[in-house]
């Protein structure tokens, strides 16, 4: 039994964009326009409430964000309160970083937050196991991996690539082009919007979500939407000789068994 995606598909396309910055709407714009889902990364304690959008730090003001993000359906997720290098703080420090930034998202959104990207994108084992105690579902990285695989490890999440890369579009057509049957894929971008604006150079995720959103074999999906699919899919209960499958979850999960897909609706058994 092999897992398939959503819809039987073999392939998902997640974003991940770092800050909540004010480039972050026009961000949101260009990739409502084609399909596809991104998880933003917001320090809850560096909103811009004191009047400081013309300066560096170019972030919303909480009331803002809430409007811009909340029933976007993108994803929000943790950049800790105020983006210090975790690395450096004790495990208190840590979780106070941690758990605020979650807390307020969850009042601001009204929804449950259980993904993060790292800060600087640094970490060590110390935070990451304070991660586990905090209930955090994952957490990316910033070292890319110029691949398609789905993490080993969610806590330690390397994405494909930044939208810097000028691999950027072959990496796309490898991963569009790709026809293989012998596993899913997973495509990860990440960024910050404001590099467009400094850079000057939007026309790249303009080129990039034309091309690869809205297509019919691609799954679009936010990051944790990705995470709780492949745990429903782990919690899937086969009998002995797998002619039985029961899922215990609420979400709808795809297989493959002797080159058919199957489609075990939550909650249902399927007998083949």
């Amino acid at each position: 039994m092999k897992m398939l995606l959503k819809d039987g598909k073999r392939k998902v396309l997640t974003l991940s964009y770092d800050d909540g910055v004010i480039y972050d709407k026009h961000l949101m714009e260009i990739i409502d326009k084609y399909g596809i889902k991104c998880t933003f990364n917001i320090n809850s304690g560096c909103y811009d409430d004191n009047g400081e959008a013309g300066s560096w730090n170019r972030r919303f003001t909480r009331e803002e964000a809430i409007k811009l993000y909340k029933d976007s359906g993108h994803e929000v997720a943790v950049h800790t309160l105020t983006h210090p290098h975790l690395e450096h703080m004790d495990s208190s420090g840590v979780i106070y970083e941690v758990t605020k930034d979650r807390e307020n998202l969850e009042n601001e959104f009204g929804t449950i937050v259980r993904g993060m990207a790292y800060p600087f994108g640094t970490y060590n084992s110390e935070v990451v196991n304070v991660l586990k105690m905090c209930k955090i579902a994952y957490a990316r990285t910033v070292k890319s991996t110029s691949k398609f695989e789905l993490p080993e490890n969610w806590l330690v999440l390397d994405p494909t690539c930044h939208h810097k890369n000028p691999e950027l579009m072959n990496l796309a057509k490898r991963f569009i082009e790709n026809k293989s049957k012998a596993g899913v894929l997973m495509f990860y971008l990440w960024g910050h919007s404001y590099e467009f604006e400094d850079d000057n150079n939007w026309e790249i995720i303009e080129e990039f979500a034309e091309y690869m959103g809205r297509r019919e074999d691609v799954w679009y999906a936010t990051n944790i939407e990705i995470y709780d699919y492949i745990q429903a899919f782990n919690r899937l209960e086969t009998s002995y000789d797998k002619k039985i499958i029961h899922n215990p979850t609420d979400i709808d999960v795809w297989v493959e068994i002797d080159h058919k897909t199957v489609l075990v609706k939550a909650g249902e058994t399927v007998r083949l």
